[in-house]
């Protein structure tokens, strides 16, 4: 059976839109910050939204997704592209704790938009704790669901708040 593009987006985006249920259901505790004499802490927001998903996130999120899956192309064939050693595997934790501290950065005050802002921000969080696992274990096929829910907790935020973004890559 052929599969055509269409049919394989159409596939991913169903399976991507269960994955941003399962990890924006997940509950967390989200504590305010404060300095330890109790006032309000002030935070360097220099990067503005567009500047810190440039060249904060997306950074790390290319690099993850490129540590999972497969390709199979006309001229290389088929390959993969999950990590080959310990170094490579450490290369994706180390990201996956990235992903995990980029989630809490968009908590910050400031950057912080709204509850549901809140709730995509703490799903990247608890995705980039699955790659983290994944990575430790090894484990191939964790770490590609992982980047699967990372990428569907990305699109829905997109298509929340930056739906000129999510516009190109529509049919």
């Amino acid at each position: 059976m052929q599969l055509t593009s269409k049919t394989l987006r159409n596939i991913f985006f169903a399976t991507a839109a269960s994955f941003v249920v399962m990890a924006c259901s997940q509950e967390s505790d989200t504590g305010a910050s404060s300095t330890s004499s109790g006032s309000a802490a002030s935070y360097n927001l220099t990067l503005d939204m567009t500047e810190f998903m440039a060249h904060v996130v997306e950074p790390i999120a290319d690099t993850l997704w490129k540590s999972a899956g497969w390709i199979l192309d006309e001229n290389e064939g088929y390959y993969e592209l999950y990590p080959t050693d310990d170094a490579g595997w450490e290369n994706v934790h180390n990201h996956g704790a990235m992903i995990v501290e980029a989630g809490n950065l968009m908590m910050l005050p400031g950057r912080a938009v709204d509850g549901a802002w809140m709730t995509y921000s703490e799903a990247i969080s608890t995705v980039g704790g699955r790659i983290m696992t994944a990575a430790d274990a090894q484990n191939k096929e964790d770490l590609f669901q992982a980047g699967a829910q990372l990428y569907s907790v990305c699109s829905a935020c997109h298509q929340a708040y930056n739906p000129e973004i999510m516009s190109r890559f529509q049919p």
